[in-house]
């Protein structure tokens, strides 16, 4: 990667990632984190922010303890408000540090997000894209170690709220791993406010991406292969709550709603 002009401060990626009760699954993941540090190394530095949303089992401890020379800032909710509310954390927590050349990338908690495909959306985001999508849908992609109930939710959801929101030409709706643009968050901020999400759940992902083509974000998406295998421990998606998030969409989606 090209490094910062002499006397330029280079941009800042912010790693924004919510984690509950993610103790076992925070050494690797802070490891692959410091390893993206170096490899970004001189056209960005490369800093993490958690949201602990609630857990019980030292998560946040163990972040600290694991950081290393990684620059990482904690902040916690007392008890579990969902991953909607944990962006909308983080985001207002981003809202007055952000520079105009910043980047902030979302991600999951268990190792289930690799530090080659972020590096992959950056790439793409010196083509001139605001918004990187990360997607196990595009050809070179795929879901393993996955349950068969997760992959029809997953397919499902997407069907169902591309036709309620009207958007198309998007594989991927529900994915945490994604690449932001300053730019395009400040335009979300100025109009939503500094968090952004009204959506407490995973739909939270589905109602960023609906603002965004609202914004005109310019997006686009890379392919991710998606490994169950590498997170220890089981997923904090929980099925029926969730469903009950994305039927929550088809009565206050309506206004995020994408006319084409």
């Amino acid at each position: 990667m090209n490094e910062a002009a002499p006397g330029v401060d280079a941009p800042r990626l912010y790693v924004l990632v919510p984690v509950l009760d993610e103790a076992p699954n925070i050494p690797r993941l802070l490891a692959n984190l410091s390893r993206l540090a170096t490899r970004v190394r001189g056209e960005m530095e490369c800093r993490a922010v958690f949201v602990d949303d609630g857990s019980t089992d030292g998560t946040a401890q163990r972040i600290r303890e694991a950081a290393g020379s990684l620059p990482v800032d904690v902040l916690r909710h007392d008890t579990n408000l969902g991953p909607g509310r944990a962006f909308a954390t983080g985001f207002r927590h981003l809202a007055p540090i952000l520079g105009a050349a910043d980047w902030v990338a979302t991600m999951e908690g268990d190792n289930t997000s690799k530090v080659d495909t972020l590096l992959q959306l950056l790439v793409r985001r010196r083509e001139g894209f605001e918004v990187v999508l990360a997607s196990p849908y595009m050809y070179g992609g795929g879901l393993s170690h996955t349950s068969l109930l997760r992959i029809l939710l997953s397919h499902g959801a997407n069907s169902l709220i591309k036709e309620l929101l009207g958007i198309r030409g998007i594989l991927t709706m529900s994915s945490f791993f994604r690449l932001y643009g300053a730019a395009v968050l400040k335009r979300l901020q100025a109009r939503y406010g500094d968090g952004i999400l009204e959506t407490p759940g995973f739909e939270c992902m589905v109602e960023l991406l609906a603002k965004l083509i609202q914004a005109g974000a310019t997006i686009s998406e890379v392919a991710m292969p998606l490994d169950g295998s590498q997170r220890l421990g089981k997923s904090k998606m929980r099925v029926v709550r969730t469903i009950r998030g994305y039927l929550r969409l088809f009565w206050i989606g309506r206004k995020w709603r994408v006319e084409g």
